[in-house]
C-alpha cells in the first residue's frame, strides 16, 4: 500500500509496475499535482489541468495497481491496517507513507485567512483571485492611499516559491496588464518580498542568490531580509525589522514562509513510537523504514534523514522521487524472494534552480552555477520533462513559448463570487469611483 500520490508515492507506484505485488495507492485527491509549477497557476500562466494529472489515468495501464480515493487518519502497525477518514480499514503487507507536508504559519494559523499558502490547486486559485482582484478594485478607487494598499503585494518567504511568485507578479504588473486598465497604471504596483533570514534563496550559493536579488529588483520587487512578520490581518501586516516595527498596508499577502507536517504525522509517530525532529518529521533508518518496523517506509517530506553532508535532506521533488523509487525497489526485491538488503539510501543531488522572470533564472546544476537565459532554458526543459503526461508537456511548452514572446497569461480568470466579496464591496462603498473617460493624451 502507498499512501500519497505526490512525487514520492507516484514514483513508488511506477517503480512497482513489474514487481510480483498488488499495489493499492490511496490519496485524498484523485490527481497528482506538479507542485513546482503551482505558482504559475496562481499567477495566471497555466490552468490547473496543465499541472495536475488524474492518478487513474497515469496508472490505468498498470494492471497490478488500483487507486482509491481516501485520506489516511490512523495506523495500526500490529494488525497492519491503515484507517481512512471515511471509516474504511485497509490491510497491507508493506506500507509506503508519502503524505507530504502543509503550509506552516509558525503557530499563527489565524493568518491563513488573510495570507493563503501555495500547496494545493484551491490555494493557487485563491491567490490568483486575490492578485487579479486587487487590480480590479484599484481601477475603481479614487483615494490614492487606499488604491496603493490594493496595489501592494507582499510575499512572505524568500525561498524558491517566494522568489518565483514575486518575479511573476512583477511581470504581471509591468508587462501583462500594462495596457488593460484606464484609471491606474499597473506598473505602479509595489511588490514586497519578506524573509527573516539575511538573504533570499539560502539554499543556493551566495553568488546565485545575489543574481536572483538583482533580477527581482529590476522587476521592481522590494526585498526586506532579516525581517519577521508579527501580525497579519485584512488590511495588511506588521513586521519587525530589528528594533523597528513597521506596518505595511496591503490587501494581498501570500505566504511562502515554511512547511509543517500534516496531523496524521503525529498519529503515525505515536502508533509506531518513532522519533521525530523538531519539525515533526519522522526520523527513519538508512533504508527509509521506521525503527522497529521493517515493513513501513516513510518517504518524501515526512521523512527526516541526513544526507552525505550531515544535514537533513530538503523537502524537494528530487528527494521525494528518489526515496519513493528506493522504497519500491526494496519491496520488489523482498517480493521476489531476494532477502539481500539494498545499500543505504543515498541522495543523488542533481542541483537546484529558481526562475525569476522571462529569460531570468538561477541554477546550480551538478555544481555548475548558471544564471540568466541559459538557466531559464534548463529550468524550462527539466520542468517540461518531469510533467507526467505528454499532453501537459505539449500544452505547457506552447503556452510558455507564447508567453515568452508576448507576456500574455491566458489563465487570468477571477473565479468565485467576486461581486459579493466583502473587501471589494466595502472598498467600493467607501470610495468615489474615478473618472475613466479617455484623457486628451490617451485619445491622441
Amino acid at each position: 500500500m502507498i499512501v500519497g500520490g505526490g512525487f514520492a508515492g507516484l514514483g513508488a507506484a511506477r517503480t512497482l509496475r513489474s514487481a510480483p505485488v498488488n499495489v493499492t495507492l490511496v490519496d485524498r485527491r484523485n490527481y497528482h499535482l506538479f507542485q513546482p509549477l503551482l505558482y504559475q497557476v496562481a499567477t495566471g500562466s497555466l490552468s490547473p489541468g496543465e499541472v495536475a494529472a488524474p492518478l487513474r489515468g497515469v496508472l490505468g495501464r498498470q494492471r497490478n495497481t488500483r487507486v482509491l480515493l481516501g485520506q489516511m487518519v490512523d495506523l495500526d502497525p500490529k494488525s497492519k491496517r491503515v484507517l481512512l477518514a471515511d471509516g474504511a480499514s485497509l490491510e497491507y503487507d508493506s506500507l509506503i507513507i508519502a503524505v507530504g507536508s502543509q503550509t506552516s504559519y509558525f503557530g499563527h494559523d489565524a493568518w491563513k485567512e488573510w495570507a493563503p499558502g501555495l500547496k494545493s490547486v484551491e490555494e493557487a486559485e485563491a491567490i490568483r483571485h486575490k492578485i487579479l482582484y486587487a487590480f480590479e478594485v484599484a481601477e475603481r478607487i479614487a483615494d490614492p492611499i487606499e488604491r496603493k494598499a490594493w496595489l501592494t503585494f507582499v510575499i512572505v518567504g524568500g525561498g524558491p516559491t517566494g522568489v518565483e511568485l514575486a518575479g511573476a507578479i512583477g511581470e504581471i504588473a509591468r508587462q501583462t496588464l500594462k495596457h488593460d486598465f484606464r484609471s491606474i497604471h499597473s506598473e505602479d504596483a509595489q511588490i514586497v518580498l519578506i524573509d527573516g533570514l539575511p538573504r533570499v534563496l539560502t539554499s543556493f550559493s551566495e553568488d546565485l542568490a545575489q543574481k536572483a536579488r538583482r533580477s527581482l529588483e529590476r522587476l521592481g520587487v522590494e526585498i526586506l531580509t532579516g525581517t519577521m512578520v508579527t501580525d497579519v490581518d485584512r488590511n495588511g501586516l506588521t513586521v519587525q525589522d530589528g528594533a523597528r516595527t513597521v506596518r505595511i498596508a496591503a490587501h494581498t499577502v501570500i505566504w511562502a514562509g515554511g512547511v509543517t507536517m500534516p496531523p496524521v504525522a503525529r498519529t503515525i509517530a505515536t502508533r509506531t513510537q518513532a522519533p521525530t525532529d523538531k519539525a515533526g518529521r519522522i526520523r527513519v533508518n538508512a533504508d527509509l523504514t521506521i525503527p522497529g518496523y521493517s515493513d513501513i517506509y516513510v518517504v518524501g517530506d515526512l521523512a527526516s534523514l541526513n544526507g552525505a553532508d550531515g544535514r537533513p535532506l530538503a523537502g524537494v521533488a528530487q528527494v521525494a522521487m528518489q526515496q519513493g523509487a528506493y522504497a519500491a525497489k526494496a519491496i520488489g526485491r523482498k517480493a521476489r524472494g531476494d532477502e539481500r538488503p539494498l545499500p543505504p539510501f543515498a541522495y543523488f543531488d542533481k542541483g537546484t534552480m529558481a526562475v525569476i522572470g522571462r529569460g531570468q533564472a538561477v541554477a546550480d546544476v551538478f555544481g555548475l552555477h548558471v544564471s540568466g537565459l541559459p538557466a531559464w532554458l534548463v529550468w524550462a526543459l527539466i520542468h517540461i520533462l518531469y510533467l507526467v503526461q505528454f499532453e501537459s508537456r505539449l500544452i505547457v511548452f506552447i503556452k510558455w513559448a507564447i508567453q515568452a514572446l508576448t507576456f500574455n497569461r491566458s489563465a487570468r480568470l477571477i473565479t468565485g463570487a467576486a461581486a459579493t466579496d466583502f473587501a471589494f464591496t466595502k472598498a467600493l462603498n467607501d470610495a468615489a469611483v474615478p473618472d475613466i473617460r479617455p484623457t486628451a493624451e490617451a485619445r491622441r
